[in-house]
């Protein structure tokens, strides 16, 4: 038995000793030693101080109340039934007495080092410049000093009271202690061990009081979170005069140790509790029933105001532009002349609906993927900053054939992906497809040459070993070619300095326990220049450095410096910043987007489908967050840059203070990434969920609850019949707010009015945020960045919010029908992403429509636009028609996808369906068949509401002919763009005969 527990905790020690020296050497490679010293450093100085405390207090508590026992015990019955169990314990009790200790240690060792953040953040505080109304504290106290002070306490007393219970059973084991029988109760050593106890314990009661007078301020059990007028007037004096009595009981209890009279503390302990019932309960619930309730509006309104202005501050929306906006319900002809710009920039490409068609057009290769959905963002291409959708081809190990799918293959052979997919944002390409402007491996593209291969991604593996010696034969897949007498890839060797080594059998050995896999060890595709790649996603790669950080959930890729890196974007937050309002991450940042749920039919592409790569928040509360950091990731090299993005943030601050060296200045940052760093998403929808309710200032407005708002459901969105949709996503896209001086990239969303029921679809305001950080050069953000503006709209004026113009476009007859009879011929129909944008003196909606096969492979191609302002509806094949036809037949401006829709108009819902003799072409009879149709559909029901049977028979004989003419034209234009698409958008040339060299390919 002693050798396997000898074994047993060999094998322990060789496990832990690996995951340390491991973890060391992977933080070291990256250059965040300290972070992980300084870490281990002090969890393992708080687990000793913490588990060596409890441990020794109770150890000598035992100890003194065993040799202090009574040399004879009393003799009574209480005794007497004491004895038997005194002798089954014996021949346990050196055991127990270092065994309950012990255990008791590891408990509050282990408690003690899961706080090691509140320690290093307590001893490095930073002034926050802010105090509170209250006492007139800086905020610091309350972020940095009470949540240690109270661990403290609680601490403390945890100590000192399984000290004074270990010590009190000892006593009255062995006789020291008794309840019954006459004479004294104690020893005089019991008596003054456990009256030290007691006193303690009291005196730490006393502290709790005092600390709880500042968390009155944190509070958030009332209507709003810190100190209501009860809070201010009733519980903050309350518990002051609690913790003067606790202080006082405690000076009894000390008394009691040498006078040796129980009846002192013992009152006072009475009276302390009588006081905790009265002072503590009673009297605020007096003041809160006779003098608040009566007149709540006009008692709490200055600590409501604390609340908003707190909450505003705090989640730093308080220099949000309010704009009330008189928006405009009449589309007039030329109305978008003054928004050219942001017309041309409206984005037609959805990236949670054309994932798909990346795949299908641009995976080139089983094994590799896209992220589901695809991200946005912006390039110079031709001298015209566009905005676009764009996706990293990254390896996708689950694609591998069965005869692949071995270890060393997974490991050493299929290593990384290949290349960048970007589209324009505001284009359709032939046949729906998205209009590529860098698409192909190793061919030319607008983004120029950089390095393509993609080592650290969101779908990468595990782990990957890599590297070798100059002139090795290269063994990793590199990329698809048609070199003769190859095997259809080209190979190469990582030259990167992206991880550990594991050249050596002694680092092997570390690794194979590491991850538990015994080829590390023992393979011979290893050699003495390998590395190991892992914790490789952006996302976890950056927390792993950066562990005090809360990291967005939707890292995005970008084409800098002719490397291809991932930017993530990092919150430092709090829970105990003073009257603000708290917000459940988790709650406020999902939407139809987060894990998986994206919403549209279009996404549901079975193995079209790429990996899921947006993450939702944890479920934690915050009332304090910065976006103060924004990492990069390289996609190469897997080099981890954290860019202290807010350097004014206190909490930010603290962590460089702990972690000197481990951030880097903003102003390092190069132009080019700075004109790819947007507005984090997640932070958004933070802030657009604390403006719903605190968009309102004034007091009373807020206390009447009768402005509050809410993001509205995604209309679009998939789920089953009686589930609730989830919340409308916030869509980046380039515009130009009212009162601003040129177009942004920027993250908008909209609101509608709150309500317990189903809430009224109705347009209640508009939030846009500035997200272009670049154009001021290196290391100069923009000076408009981060600037939130917010459109408020007329009460009196009823304007369709997102739910309503859905509903509008699903009802209107003319859009119905040509939709559903696309639905027949084995396709389905995906409404896009439903856009709002103030432009034309008013609200714009814009939403693109796909089409896509109802089985099989299935590509989502872009079909037709779908335009509404005010009660007018647009429905074209192109943007520019749609919005034509809304505006009086010349919008005034032209959409970024003006002349590449094709030449068959669609009949304008308020036209009249005239038909005119069919054109040729297969495009041009369904469009023909449609009009046909509509004009079918119209003249059949007016006769049969003039009661003429006779002519409605006949339309509905037209209304037939017409739908079999648009199928067999559709299946015409299917087949025809289903086997050209290739060759009609140029995505897929052959490759290059040669693989370019490292460092200049085209991705």
């Amino acid at each position: 038995m002693p050798a396997v527990v000898v074994v047993v905790v060999l094998v322990g020690l060789v496990v832990a000793a690996s995951q340390v020296v491991t973890e060391y050497g992977w933080f070291s490679q990256l250059g965040f030693a300290e972070v992980y010293t300084t870490r281990l450093l002090t969890q393992g100085a708080l687990f000793l101080v913490g588990g060596l405390l409890m441990a020794a207090a109770v150890l000598v508590s035992l100890r003194v109340a065993y040799r202090s026992r009574p040399v004879y015990a009393p003799v009574d019955a209480e005794s007497a039934n004491l004895d038997r169990y005194r002798e089954s314990l014996e021949p346990l009790r050196r055991l127990l007495s270092v065994a309950v200790p012990v255990v008791l240690g590891l408990f509050a060792g282990s408690a003690a080092s899961a706080q090691w953040e509140q320690v290093l953040l307590f001893l490095n505080a930073e002034p926050f410049g802010v105090d509170d109304p209250i006492f007139g504290a800086d905020v610091g106290l309350w972020v940095f000093t009470l949540p240690f002070l109270g661990f403290l306490v609680s601490f403390l007393t945890a100590v000192v009271l399984l000290a004074g219970i270990g010590a009190a059973l000892v006593h009255y084991l062995y006789g020291g202690l008794r309840l019954q029988g006459q004479g004294p109760r104690t020893t005089t050593t019991a008596r003054v061990q456990l009256s030290v106890s007691a006193g303690l314990l009291v005196l730490l009661q006393a502290g709790s009081y005092w600390l709880d007078r500042y968390a009155t301020l944190t509070d958030g059990s009332g209507r709003f979170l810190g100190a209501t007028y009860t809070g201010a007037n009733a519980e903050i004096p309350g518990r002051t005069i609690l913790a003067v009595i606790a202080l006082l009981v405690a000076v009894l209890f000390v008394v009691t140790a040498f006078r040796g009279s129980w009846r002192l503390p013992a009152l006072g302990v009475v009276v302390m509790l009588a006081s905790a019932v009265v002072v503590g309960g009673i009297y605020p619930y007096l003041v809160q029933r006779f003098q608040v309730d009566p007149s709540a509006q006009t008692r709490e309104a200055p600590y409501l105001q604390h609340n908003i202005d707190a909450t505003r501050a705090a989640f730093d929306v308080d220099t949000t532009e309010v704009t009330n906006y008189q928006a405009s319900t009449q589309a007039e002809a030329g109305a978008l002349r003054d928004d050219a710009e942001t017309t041309a920039n409206i984005r037609v490409l959805d990236p949670a609906i054309v994932q798909p068609a990346f795949q299908q057009d641009q995976r080139q290769r089983q094994y590799y993927t896209f992220s589901d959905p695809l991200d946005v963002d912006r390039y110079q291409i031709d001298g015209q900053v566009e905005d676009a959708v764009i996706g990293v081809r990254e390896l996708d190990l689950s694609g591998l054939s069965g005869g692949q799918q071995n270890w060393v293959s997974t490991a050493t052979i299929f290593t990384h992906g290949y290349g960048v997919v970007a589209a324009y944002g505001n284009q359709r390409g032939p046949g729906g497809l998205p209009a590529y402007f860098q698409s192909g491996i190793n061919t030319p593209g607008a983004l120029g040459q950089f390095e393509p291969r993609i080592y650290f991604g969101q779908n990468s593996p595990d782990y990957s070993i890599v590297g070798a010696p100059e002139g090795t034969e290269p063994r990793e897949v590199d990329y698809p070619t048609d070199d003769e007498g190859g095997d259809g890839v080209a190979y190469n060797t990582y030259s990167g300095d992206g991880g550990p080594s594991v050249g050596s059998w002694w680092q092997r050995l570390l690794y194979a326990v590491k991850f538990q896999e015994q080829n590390i060890l023992l393979s011979d595709a290893l050699n003495s220049e390998s590395q190991i790649l892992y914790d490789r996603d952006p996302r976890e790669r950056v927390g792993k450095v950066a562990p005090f950080l809360t990291l967005d959930g939707d890292p995005y890729p970008a084409v800098v410096d002719e490397r291809v890196v991932w930017i993530v974007d990092g919150y430092t937050a709090s829970n105990e910043y003073p009257y603000s309002q708290r917000q459940t991450l988790q709650d406020v940042t999902a939407d139809s987007q987060v894990a998986g749920l994206a919403g549209s039919a279009a996404t549901q592409g079975g193995a079209n489908q790429g990996a899921q790569t947006l993450t939702a928040l944890p479920p934690e509360e915050v009332n304090y967050i910065r976006n103060s950091v924004k990492a990069t990731v390289d996609a190469y090299s897997g080099e981890v840059v954290l860019y202290a993005w807010d350097e004014e943030d206190p909490v930010l601050q603290a962590w460089e203070s702990i972690f000197p060296g481990a951030l880097t200045p903003v102003s390092e940052m190069s132009e080019a990434l700075l004109d790819h760093v947007r507005y984090p998403d997640d932070l958004f929808k933070v802030q657009r969920s604390v403006l719903g309710a605190y968009h309102v200032t004034n007091p009373e407005v807020f206390f009447q609850n009768s402005d509050r708002w809410q993001i509205p459901d995604d209309p679009t969105a998939d789920v089953p019949e009686g589930v609730r949709p989830p919340l409308q996503p916030a869509y980046y896209l380039t515009l130009q707010m009212p009162g601003q001086e040129d177009p942004a990239f920027s993250l908008t969303s909209s609101y509608i009015p709150s309500s317990d029921a189903d809430a009224s679809n109705i347009l209640t305001g508009f939030l846009a945020v500035d997200g272009d950080a670049g154009g001021s050069g290196a290391g100069q953000v923009a000076e408009g960045y981060g600037q939130l503006r917010l459109l408020q709209l007329p009460r009196n004026l009823v304007i369709n919010g997102p739910g309503q113009v859905q509903n509008d476009f699903d009802a209107d007859p003319t859009i119905s029908t040509e939709l559903n009879l696309l639905s027949q011929n084995n396709t389905d129909v995906a409404f896009g992403n439903l856009l709002t944008l103030p432009v034309g003196g008013g609200l714009l909606y814009v939403q693109p429509v796909y089409v896509q096969s109802s089985g099989g492979t299935q590509i989502p191609r872009l079909q037709y636009a779908l335009v509404s302002f005010g009660s007018e509806i647009g429905f074209a094949q192109t943007l520019d028609e749609a919005l034509n036809q809304v505006f009086g037949g010349d919008s005034g401006a032209t959409a970024g996808d003006a002349g590449d829709g094709g030449d068959a108009p669609v009949t304008p819902p308020t036209g009249d369906g005239g038909g005119t003799p069919a054109p040729s072409g297969a495009q041009d009879q369904l469009a023909q068949a449609l009009q046909d149709a509509q004009a079918a559909l119209q003249a059949g029901q007016q006769a049969l509401a003039d009661g003429d049977f006779a002519t409605y028979g006949e339309q509905q004989d037209a209304l037939s002919e017409a739908v079999t003419r648009a199928l067999q034209a559709q299946g015409q234009v299917d087949a025809a763009t289903g086997a050209d698409a290739t060759a009609q958008d140029g995505s897929t040339p052959a490759p290059t005969e040669t693989a370019p060299a490292e460092g200049t390919a085209g991705g």
